[in-house]
C-alpha cells in the first residue's frame, strides 16, 4: 500500500501552505506579528505571546502555548480549538526572496485526513486574507 499524502512518521498528519508576496520581509513580519495580522491567522481576540511557554486564547476559544518566537523568521505554537480533543502545532515562517517574501503556514499533529483537508482550506484562506490586507496598507 502507498504512503498517504500528508501523513508522516515523525509528525503525523500535516499541512503546509505557502505563497510569495510582493513585499519586503520586514513589512510582512511586522504585519503577521501585529494585532491585525494575528487576528487573521490565529483568530480574533488573540494576543500573540512573545515568551516561550506563555499562553494565548482567541475569542472563539482556540488556545495554545508559544513554543518559539524568532524575530523576522518564525513563530511556533500549539493550537487547540475549543471543541478540539488534541493539540496540533502551527509554525509561521517568512523568508526573503529577492524583492518578495515567502510566507508559509505549517500545521502538524492533525488527527487525520479530514482535519488536514479542513486546515488546508483554513490556511489557504488565511494567506489570501494576509495578502489582501498587505495590499490595502
Amino acid at each position: 500500500m502507498g504512503r498517504e499524502v500528508g501523513k508522516t512518521a515523525g509528525a503525523g498528519w500535516q499541512i503546509g501552505v505557502a505563497k510569495s508576496l510582493p513585499y519586503p520581509v520586514t513589512d510582512v513580519w511586522a504585519f503577521l506579528s501585529s494585532k491585525e495580522g494575528v487576528e487573521i491567522w490565529l483568530g480574533p481576540g488573540a494576543v500573540l505571546p512573545r515568551a516561550r511557554g506563555a499562553t494565548y486564547e482567541t475569542s472563539s476559544g482556540t488556545m495554545g502555548e508559544l513554543r518559539s518566537f524568532h524575530d523576522l523568521d518564525r513563530i511556533r505554537l500549539t493550537w487547540r480549538p475549543r471543541e478540539g480533543d488534541h493539540d496540533s502545532t502551527v509554525q509561521v515562517t517568512v523568508r526573503p526572496s529577492g524583492a518578495k517574501t515567502t510566507v508559509r503556514f505549517h500545521q502538524e499533529w492533525l488527527s487525520g485526513a479530514e482535519e488536514r483537508a479542513e486546515q488546508r482550506e483554513y490556511w489557504q484562506d488565511v494567506i489570501e486574507r494576509v495578502d489582501r490586507a498587505l495590499a490595502e496598507r
